[in-house]
């Protein structure tokens, strides 16, 4: 019987428990030369990850979702990275007929009229870019941590993505808050200084707050709706159109 990419999942799964994320994702590269990508925000995590690819010289290409409605710290925090790493991380952006459309039609501001129009407007400038971004990809890297949200508890470090048709591997699923700090500074790894300023996930600019204290993490981004699992549609399935 021939093999899928999903029957990957349980042989990736048992061998990633003995190794280190820069050896988990070297061999990933043999065995899926040229199909292996990250995805960064330049959250606390990605930089992380970018750090581990990076600094172990490793065969993957990462790349960011500019929505072009970003906090002026998160270009800064890009940057700095390519500067670091003397690097040039490859930004997808939205197609220009969808977005103008979407503004013309409904406002700048229109996310926060409705949840139709606040997914419409993920979907546009983040959701359409990425499935171009992971176009012929075998394996997507992510920084997702289970401490994020609770729809993340139920994750695995790898899993498969039906609406990308990819295998994510999530190595920091498992890391504390204190942990990613730590290797951080340890590090000297560039950040967003935001998450000094109380930010936990960073998104678009207009879509994300501080959280306050007592807040669940995920209480900063789109925090005028009332859904308790609020997700743009880059990791949850359902949420993908076709």
């Amino acid at each position: 019987m021939t093999q899928t990419l999903q029957d990957y999942i349980p042989h990736l799964t048992a061998r990633s428990k003995s190794l280190p994320i820069a050896e988990v994702i070297r061999q990933l590269e043999v065995e899926f030369p040229g199909q292996v990508t990250f995805s960064s925000s330049f959250s606390f995590e990605d930089q992380v990850v970018t750090h581990e690819i990076l600094s172990n010289g490793l065969n993957v290409s990462i790349f960011t979702l500019d929505t072009g409605r970003l906090f002026a710290e998160t270009y800064s925090v890009w940057n700095s990275t390519n500067e670091q790493y003397n690097t040039r991380i490859i930004p997808y952006y939205p197609r220009h007929e969808s977005l103008e459309q979407f503004v013309t039609e409904r406002g700048p501001n229109a996310f926060y009229e409705s949840v139709e129009n606040r997914k419409d407007c993920c979907y546009i400038r983040k959701v359409e870019p990425l499935k171009r971004a992971l176009a012929g990809k075998a394996i997507w890297i992510t920084g997702l941590r289970a401490e994020h949200s609770p729809a993340r508890q139920d994750l695995t470090v790898f899993e498969w993505d039906p609406g990308n048709q990819v295998i994510k591997y999530n190595p920091l699923l498992h890391w504390t808050t204190e942990e990613v700090r730590q290797y951080i500074s340890d590090n000297n790894v560039p950040y967003n200084v935001l998450h000094d300023r109380g930010f936990v996930s960073i998104g678009c600019a207009p879509c994300t707050r501080a959280v306050r204290p007592g807040e669940d993490f995920r209480a900063g981004r789109w925090w005028w709706e009332d859904a308790t699992k609020k997700e743009c549609g880059l990791h949850v399935h359902e949420a993908v159109k076709s």
